[in-house]
């Protein structure tokens, strides 16, 4: 694996459990592929570094099982805004 590689790695990884991100949030920040960041954190991170492998594995699991939630919160959001403009 190239160096610039594992470094992006390790770097989303370790931004992913600072900050709680999500898949989209970290793809965004590092301006790669929400693909990408799959293949990094589930082939290339266990790789290099199987404890850091886990612990992003347990915060990509919980925002996992919260996107339903933040789903329902948007389409509330937005169901808001077309009122609002409309009164």
């Amino acid at each position: 694996m190239k160096d610039y590689i594992e470094a992006r790695v390790l770097q989303i990884a370790a931004h992913i459990i600072q900050t709680g991100a999500t898949v989209r949030q970290a793809a965004k920040v590092f301006r790669v592929s929400k693909s990408t960041v799959h293949k990094d954190m589930d082939e290339r991170l266990p790789e290099l570094d199987a404890d850091l492998a886990a612990h992003a594995r347990q915060v990509l699991a919980r925002n996992k099982a919260e996107r339903h939630l933040r789903g329902g919160e948007a389409t509330c959001r937005k169901y808001r805004q077309s009122r609002a403009a409309d009164a």
